[in-house]
């Protein structure tokens, strides 16, 4: 679509007349980075591309303002817009919102952009790449649900092709879908969960990443009931699996010639990143604690964020506060060939614009007080005692959403970044859903404590 919007509006409207759509979405998210929107005919297109398209915020989560509120409008990305490659009829824009003339503060895309400008300033832009991590399962009145291959569950199904190819109807399906939007997926497997897999993709800058990782979840949400499943973005929705992530891949450019600064071969670290790299990296470790909140926003996250809780043995995913070379039981990553700094904590819940612009805010603030995270850990963090991590200077991640909260609240770069507003509408709403959460009383108390006395 690059060529038809630099031509603008109008001409984007006669292409996509001309392609058969008749319905346009303009599209934002709401604080979990789930898609919600308004739907106009294709004639009224000038009008919705005005800022035409009206919603009441306090009807959102997250979304700071009271019934009595002015409400917001959405105003849509141009550059931004995807025909539907399951319903060709609707075209969708990702969209920002703007209250009384101007950009509202608390939306989730102002907020990224608001970080984006900061690196521009500064001569910086920001690639991200996100791992797309996901199960795709069925209902069962039994069950509760179950995988859509009817063969029998394997205690390590990374990797294995008969149960790959049991799924290749949707898969394929949504991977030809991701192609004819530009995506360039290389890879895709069977990841270590039942019924999860995993989809990668090539990076974008920092927004159009966002915007289409938020597209994304409502592709495969769709493809996967045609197939007779669903989609779930749930971190952990096995507690004997491992969960799914969505893995921050990052690195900085020059604005003006698209160098990626982060690389650099002669790295006396071995790790291949150079040292602009490294303050970044040192910036996001300062942060960590507040950025889990974010980027593991849930109450499950947390139950993914384990040493073990899977049946293959370890889960994967992180639990300390350290950094190394192509390691992945550290919390930030150097792949191997560098260049790149891989934050695996971010798991398939998140909002993307909210935890990028998170990210960025504090690795910006690294490259300013050149900060250093110190030589980088080769070994196997799995399996180091607490004693020898308490030396090291390691800490242990947020254990829960309670406590990744709690930190976030406390970090003055949650508010300068999230802007006031935002930032208490984000505290008080994941303390109200902690709070749900621990007054439920749940199958495993029943299964350990009914008949116990």
């Amino acid at each position: 679509m690059d060529a038809i919007v630099k031509k603008g509006p109008t001409e984007l409207e006669s292409q996509l007349a001309a392609e058969g759509v008749k319905y346009l979405l303009a599209s934002y998210v709401d604080m979990h980075g789930v898609s919600k929107g308004k739907a106009v005919p294709i004639a009224h297109m000038r009008n919705m591309m005005a800022g035409s398209e009206l919603c009441t915020g306090a009807a959102l989560d997250g979304i700071p303002q009271d019934v009595s509120d002015e409400e917001v409008a959405a105003h849509p990305d141009a550059a931004s817009c995807a025909v539907l490659p399951w319903k060709k009829d609707v075209a969708w824009f990702a969209s920002d919102l703007w209250c009384r003339k101007k950009p509202f503060e608390a939306c989730s895309r102002n907020i990224l952009k608001r970080a984006l400008a900061k690196a521009d300033a500064l001569g910086y832009g920001l690639n991200l790449g996100m791992e797309a991590e996901f199960f795709v399962l069925q209902d069962d009145p039994v069950l509760g649900f179950k995988p859509l291959s009817d063969r029998k569950n394997l205690e390590k199904p990374a990797y294995d092709v008969a149960r790959t190819l049991d799924n290749l109807g949707w898969i394929g399906e949504l991977i030809d879908s991701m192609n004819s939007l530009g995506w360039d997926v290389y890879s895709f497997d069977h990841e270590d969960g039942i019924g999860q897999f995993e989809i990668d993709f090539r990076y974008f800058d920092a927004l159009s990443m966002a915007d289409k990782y938020v597209f994304f979840r409502m592709m495969a949400h769709e493809i996967a009931r045609k197939h007779g499943g669903f989609a779930t973005f749930m971190p952990k929705p096995y507690g004997d699996r491992a969960g799914s992530g969505a893995h921050f891949n990052m690195s900085l450019s020059d604005k003006a010639t698209g160098k990626n600064l982060f690389s650099d071969p002669s790295d006396s670290r071995g790790c291949g990143l150079s040292k602009l790299g490294y303050q970044f990296l040192a910036g996001i470790m300062k942060h960590l604690p507040a950025i889990c909140a974010v980027v593991a926003p849930t109450v499950n996250s947390y139950k993914r964020l384990v040493l073990k809780g899977s049946m293959s043995g370890f889960t994967w995913a992180p639990v300390w506060a350290c950094y190394g070379n192509n390691n992945r039981t550290n919390t930030l990553r150097i792949p191997l060939g560098g260049g790149r700094v891989e934050l695996r904590a971010a798991d398939s819940s998140c909002n993307p614009y909210l935890g990028a612009a998170l990210v960025l805010a504090a690795g910006l603030e690294g490259i300013a007080n050149e900060l250093d995270p110190g030589d980088p850990h080769t070994e196997n963090m799995y399996l180091k005692s607490e004693a020898e991590l308490k030396d090291l200077g390691v800490y242990h991640l947020p254990r829960t959403l309670e406590e990744a909260v709690n930190a976030f609240d406390a970090d003055p770069l949650s508010e300068a970044t999230f802007g006031p507003a935002m930032k208490k509408a984000w505290v008080d709403f994941k303390r109200d859903e902690w709070l749900s959460y621990i007054n439920h009383v749940s199958d495993w108390e029943h299964a350990r404590y009914l008949k116990f006395y």
